[in-house]
């Protein structure tokens, strides 16, 4: 198991990237895929056609959202917290993913860099 730490900007205010990360409708929009999506903790999630799933676990409006990722049977959680922060050009977007399987971490790692917050940067 690894864990990923990565910062983002977005330009876009924090409240904007919220919405986008937490709304079906804007997550569709910038994915351009399927979404199902709730800010109601222990609500189950899918993105990018179900591609990603997972249990969301806490949300602070316009600051945090911590979810747990689904990758089968795996002792730990696999958890990502993503938490919001106003920059000069946006939106600074702290990202933590930890316990990411070894055989599935160059994969996550090159979706969240090249999927995940590309698209989302380029929303705006």
């Amino acid at each position: 198991m690894k864990d990923y730490k990565k910062y983002y900007i977005i330009p876009a205010e924090p409240e904007e990237v919220y919405l986008a990360l937490t709304t079906p409708t804007a997550l569709e929009l910038w994915t351009r895929e399927e979404a199902v999506m709730s800010t109601v903790p222990e609500s189950e999630f899918s993105l990018f056609g179900g591609s990603i799933v997972g249990k969301n676990l806490e949300f602070e409006k316009n600051k945090k959202i911590v979810q747990e990722w689904y990758f089968g049977e795996q002792e730990e959680k696999s958890i990502v917290t993503i938490k919001l922060h106003p920059s000069k050009k946006g939106t600074s977007v702290e990202l933590r993913h930890a316990n990411i399987p070894d055989e599935a971490f160059e994969d996550i790692t090159e979706g969240w860099d090249f999927h995940y917050f590309a698209l989302l940067h380029d929303f705006y």
